[in-house]
């Protein structure tokens, strides 16, 4: 199991008991866009190879509000 933290510096995520920090600006590398335009889908796909998603994606803009 996958578990995100979002904050307005990054994301704490625990993976597969394993927990890490992505940082903002590595992710705005990463998926090339702006950090409150990325979704958590986008994220949770850097992390896990074959993540299991579900619901709708969520901007981090609106998760950190």
């Amino acid at each position: 199991m996958t578990t995100l933290a979002f904050d307005d510096a990054g994301v704490d995520v625990v993976y597969e008991g394993t927990e890490f920090r992505l940082e903002r600006d590595l992710i705005e590398e990463a998926i090339g866009k702006p950090y409150p335009e990325v979704t958590d889908h986008e994220v949770l796909k850097m992390v896990a190879e074959q993540p299991s998603l579900s619901g709708e994606p969520r901007r981090i803009a609106d998760i950190i509000r």
